[in-house]
């Protein structure tokens, strides 16, 4: 085919090598991408579909995601617009007067498939599916330079196992389709979907909350789709201002109450534009209870700290250049900056819409040169053309909202220093947990991971059970158990003699909860745990302060190793466990008193 033909793929196969990774942070936001189409094309309904099949690992068969597909009953594409939506660069909203949705760059379909997988499948349709229209890209085709150019979309049956899972096809509408999996961090059905649910809530949170559009989260076998025994859910609005109603969120009401909205204008290319920032903060009942953090509201709230940036009623990131790391206290407010598309150049927005680049906290002391006042600086960030500068009053009104609501924050908390040296008990547990939940979002997994989906019921008899092997008595693990389930913490420890001295800790998993067992026997034990746990003079404010700062930290270290131990597989985790114990015996000797 010529190299100049029109429907070239350009630079071919270097460019979409390139474009492979062009920054879409797991597959959940690539996913996202495919939603952005479908709501840009009026779609109602979208659905997320994952198709599984059962694998055998090394050790026992497990299900793992071989193909994944967002199918929308929207306008559908004609032949001529199927085929430009499947090139690099090019697309239906690329003129600047077509730019008010959350549609832009033109790059969507083609750059979120290929960083996910090897091939892409579209079957697109305006009149019934009998009239579905099919092309596809094929990154082995495109790399051995054997597909220079999308091919001709031509009339092709949608696959019945698509027909059987799908509940939105409708009139018109496009089914998109990954397969050859090659990138997609997560290994199962469940996982994509745990970790796309929150964030896909909070992207399209307006769209869900107004009834616009619904969005269907479903799994099932690839060989037996009919069976319908996997999850099929719809995601709800995760608001981060927590100022709806009917929220992921499992706080009974809105828990958090406005702080205030602020417009602030902006002139850009000869029109004034409003930028709004709007502030929440947590109610008094929200916090009132204690360890409120380690509730699932206030989990919840923990996933959802930095500020959210939002385009044409769509979020782009959670920009957490503002937050205080690590301080739990961060979790109880909220603030959203709202923009207009027309200011995607001063935002900085990202060709993926996954961030806005020139958004955020600005040291004006750091933009001055030598003697400038805030006048000058401004003149010259504006002469320069210097996107800071219309974002100086933005960055300003958040810095002098966010102070007064910290302060405000605090002294919710005033006189209850009783709770808080009880939550210091499980301190490091809830800030391990938190990251844990972090890392699986990233698509790390551990072995425990699993039976995080067992009845509560279930996975407090599983906790105690690992208990009770640890030494503690019945009564002492029954309430233990009760606790760490009951506060969904992840991690929890245990004192008992083991077998021998060299382990300084082991590691169990049960009920979905990694149970950290502090070995009585070795040296470290005495000379550094135990001492760490004994109370000190509650007059000697510091050194309480110092020791409490200690014994998280040791605990956060314990933990640190027991889930890299955890997210092992097959011999190297048995490398991991043998490491383990020769840490254990070299510290030991470290650690043995003389004689």
């Amino acid at each position: 085919m010529p190299a100049n033909d029109e429907h070239d793929i350009v630079p071919a196969h270097l460019a979409v090598k390139a474009m492979r990774d062009n920054g879409y942070k797991n597959a959940a936001y690539a996913i996202a991408e495919l939603m952005d189409n479908a709501i840009q094309a009026r779609a109602s309904s979208v659905e997320l579909l994952c198709g599984e099949k059962e694998v055998q690992l090394e050790k026992r068969s497990s299900n793992r995601i071989q193909k994944i597909a967002v199918l929308d009953n929207g306008s559908g594409m004609d032949e001529q617009v199927l085929r430009l939506a499947l090139q690099f660069g090019n697309g239906t909203h690329l003129d600047p007067d077509d730019q008010d949705g959350i549609g832009k760059f033109g790059m969507g379909l083609p750059s979120s498939s290929m960083s996910q997988c090897k091939r892409v499948d579209v079957w697109s349709w305006q009149d019934g599916i009998q009239s579905a229209l099919h092309t596809h890209l094929d990154l082995e085709a495109i790399l051995n330079e054997e597909m220079a150019s999308v091919p001709q979309p031509m009339q092709k049956p949608i696959p019945e196992r698509w027909r059987r899972v799908g509940k939105t096809f409708g009139e018109s509408g496009t089914l998109v389709v990954w397969s050859e999996l090659d990138r997609v961090m997560w290994k199962t059905a469940r996982a994509i979907i745990r970790n796309s649910e929150r964030l896909i809530g909070r992207i399209y949170r307006r769209f869900l909350a107004e009834d616009r559009a619904h969005i269907r989260m479903h799994s099932f076998d690839l060989d037996k789709p009919e069976q319908g025994d996997g999850i099929d859910k719809f995601a709800q609005p995760n608001d981060p201002l927590y100022l709806m109603e009917d929220t992921s969120c499992p706080f009974e009401e809105p828990m958090f109450e406005e702080w205030g909205t602020h417009s602030i204008p902006i002139s850009h290319r000869g029109e004034e534009h409003e930028v709004q920032v709007t502030f929440s903060v947590a109610k008094e009942e929200a916090r009132s209870m204690p360890q409120a953090g380690a509730k699932d509201h206030g989990r919840h709230a923990a996933k959802n700290v930095g500020i959210s940036v939002v385009r044409a009623e769509r979020e782009l990131e959670m920009d957490d250049s503002w937050v205080t790391n690590y301080d739990p206290r961060e979790r109880w407010w909220g603030v959203e900056v709202e923009f207009p598309p027309a200011l995607d150049d001063i935002f900085g927005v990202s060709n993926n819409k996954q961030a806005a680049r020139n958004f955020h906290q600005l040291d004006v002391d750091s933009l001055k040169q030598d003697g400038e006042t805030n006048q000058e600086l401004k003149e010259r960030l504006r002469d320069e053309n210097d996107p800071s500068g219309p974002l100086l009053e933005v960055s300003k009104t958040i810095d002098r909202n966010l102070n007064v609501l910290r302060d405000h924050i605090k002294a919710q908390r005033e006189g209850t220093r009783g709770a808080e040296q009880r939550h210091e008990e499980s301190e490091a547990e809830e800030r391990a947990t938190e990251h844990t939940k972090q890392r699986q979002e990233e698509g790390h997994e551990g072995e425990s991971d699993e039976e995080e989906d067992l009845s509560e019921e279930e996975r407090k008899e599983e906790v105690k059970e690992g208990l009770e092997d640890s030494g503690l008595s019945e009564d002492t693990a029954e309430g233990l158990a009760a606790h760490v389930v009951e506060s969904n913490l992840k991690y929890t420890f245990s004192e008992t003699a083991l077998p021998t001295s060299a382990p300084i800790f082991s590691v169990k998993r049960k009920g979905g909860v990694i149970i950290i067992n502090l070995n009585t026997k070795h040296p470290g034990y005495d000379s550094l745990i135990s001492a760490l746990n004994e109370e000190e003079d509650e007059s000697e404010e510091d050194l309480r302060d110092r020791l409490r700062r200690a014994r998280v930290s040791l605990r956060l270290l314990l933990i640190a190793w027991a889930r890299y131990e955890d997210e092992q597989q097959g011999e190297k985790r048995e490398r991991v466990q043998d490491t383990r114990n020769d840490w254990g015996r070299i510290a030991r000797q470290f650690m043995r008193k003389e004689d």
